[in-house]
């Protein structure tokens, strides 16, 4: 039984700014590196899921965010073979009350940037991948297989 692996849970934030864009982080030093990705994390034990992500989102850009809800429920399998990790990654929907995106957390992003929502890079984290099709699909959940 010590062997049995299990998913992990990430959440992605997607914030929308004034301009209705988005924010995008190109990570580094980590699985998805050289990927773009929405601020986020892993849940920790006994922790709400708007409590993870608005912590999240203050740790690595230290912006403020409210109105949480979800948006996305996904299985990320990409990872799987390539680096042993498997998520089951939920997105949220936030709404930016303050702050400008900061460089908070270098070793793990290389810089943030608000986009389009029809101007994304395409190399994304396949978790904001996902979050990015259900919103645009009006659907929570899509089945990675």
């Amino acid at each position: 039984m010590a062997d049995k692996k299990y998913p992990r849970v990430g959440i992605g934030v997607m914030i929308k700014n004034g301009n209705d864009e988005v924010l995008l982080g190109l990570r580094q030093g980590s699985h998805g590196t050289g990927e773009w990705c929405f601020p986020g994390g892993h849940l920790d034990f006994g922790e709400t899921v708007f409590e993870c992500a608005i912590r999240e989102t203050k740790e690595e850009v230290g912006i403020e965010v409210r109105n949480c809800r979800i948006i996305s429920i996904a299985d990320e399998m990409r990872y799987v073979q390539t680096d042993d990790k498997h998520y089951l990654n939920i997105g949220v929907l936030a709404e930016h009350i303050g702050g400008e995106p900061k460089l908070l957390e270098p070793e793990k992003c290389k810089e943030w940037r608000w986009f389009s929502l029809e101007n994304i890079p395409k190399n994304m984290l396949e978790g904001t991948n996902w979050i990015i099709a259900n919103y645009k699909a009006k659907r929570l959940y899509r089945p990675a297989r």
